[in-house]
């Protein structure tokens, strides 16, 4: 599973479809892999923000090059690259701890 994969299904809460899309049931919709690349979006990288918010992180940016959910800290060439490498963090840095943190995103 890749870093936007992951994001994508246990952030997102995306289903993996296919090897090539997610369906996002909330939504009842299909996404391609092609229509969702936060890494190099800001407004794809702003969904997660937004949903990292719904469960309690608070983001902080310095607008350019770094972002930050509550103490998980990531840098990157763009702000939307800034907000994947944190969101990810967050998905490294829970795998010990899989049965809270997960009940919360599900």
């Amino acid at each position: 599973m890749n870093k936007t994969d992951s994001i994508a299904r246990r952030i997102l809460g995306w289903k993996l479809n296919r090897w090539d899309r997610w369906y996002d049931y909330d939504k009842a919709m299909f996404i391609h892999e092609s229509d969702f690349q936060p890494e190099h979006n800001l407004d794809h990288a702003m969904l997660i923000v937004d949903r990292l918010k719904d469960y309690g992180y608070s983001f902080t940016s310095n607008g350019e090059s770094e972002a930050s959910f509550n103490d998980i800290h990531a840098t990157g060439k763009t702000l939307s690259q800034a907000i994947t490498n944190a969101a990810y963090a967050i998905i490294e840095n829970n795998v010990e701890d899989r049965s809270t943190f997960w009940a919360q995103l599900c």
